[in-house]
């Protein structure tokens, strides 16, 4: 039995930590270690010890979430960003955010967040000869072969923002450039980490960790702008999945 997670709730509104800390009562393998209502009580708090993982909100007074995100010491705890804020995601995830968790939070949402945040401890304190349990699913590849004419790109996966289908033809965008590949999207979904891509059309494969905004479609979708300028059309069916990771109110869509 894996021990429970010890969770530390940084948000300066005290009703807010109230409800989390009740959310968290309610899950198995869970426990708050601590309660901070700063930046700086966070940090006080991950130096001291005994904390796996951060449930933290962005505007505090002093300093912000992201600030302290950004200051936390090597061998920190795991963060899940809590909050009203969605515009702040993509900074997030660079800063390594492994969730992020729109509020009013749902209890749903926080233990999935909770569930992906364990498996990522688990995977990384598995010593490397250890198989990982029950994984019948081809392993993530941590560079992705793409040959070119010029020879074989070894792209970082965190890199990449997305895949597209135009024609017989899959291209590759990366934060150094775009790949032309034999690649099938499924054959993608397979080689990349799961947590990091996701399929929102049938051509198309995205890194939410690379969008900057979502604008709403006529059809119940979304166009999904990435932080280099590209456009990526996520479909009405996807678009509900995505709104249920994020923790975003179900649309008028979502009753049909």
């Amino acid at each position: 039995m894996s021990p429970p997670l010890r969770v530390l709730i940084a948000d300066d509104e005290l009703l807010a930590r109230k409800r989390l800390s009740r959310l968290l009562g309610a899950l198995p393998d869970v426990e708050v270690c601590g309660e901070a209502s700063d930046g700086e009580a966070v940090l006080a708090a991950v130096r001291a010890g005994g904390v796996d993982v951060v449930l933290l909100d962005i505007h505090m007074p002093g300093l912000s979430g992201l600030d302290a995100l950004a200051l936390l010491p090597e061998g920190r705890p795991r963060v899940i960003l809590c909050t009203a804020h969605a515009e702040h995601a993509v900074e997030a995830f660079e800063h390594g955010a492994v969730d992020y968790v729109l509020k009013p939070v749902e209890p749903a949402r926080l233990q999935k967040a909770l569930e992906r945040t364990r498996a990522r401890i688990e995977a990384d304190t598995r010593p490397r000869d250890t198989p990982a349990p029950e994984k019948t699913a081809p392993r993530a590849l941590a560079r992705l072969p793409i040959p070119t004419r010029q020879g074989i790109v070894l792209v970082d996966p965190e890199t990449i923002s997305h895949a597209s289908l135009d024609d017989e033809l899959v291209t590759v965008f990366t934060t150094q450039g775009e790949f032309l590949t034999d690649f099938t999207l499924n054959e993608l979904a397979e080689k990349l980490p799961e947590e990091l891509f996701h399929r929102v059309h049938r051509r198309a494969l995205l890194n939410l960790r690379h969008v900057a905004r979502l604008e709403p479609l006529e059809t119940g979708g979304y166009l999904a702008r990435t932080a280099r300028g590209h456009a990526v059309e996520i479909s009405r069916q996807s678009a509900r999945e995505l709104r249920r990771m994020l923790g975003l109110r179900r649309g008028a869509e979502d009753e049909g």
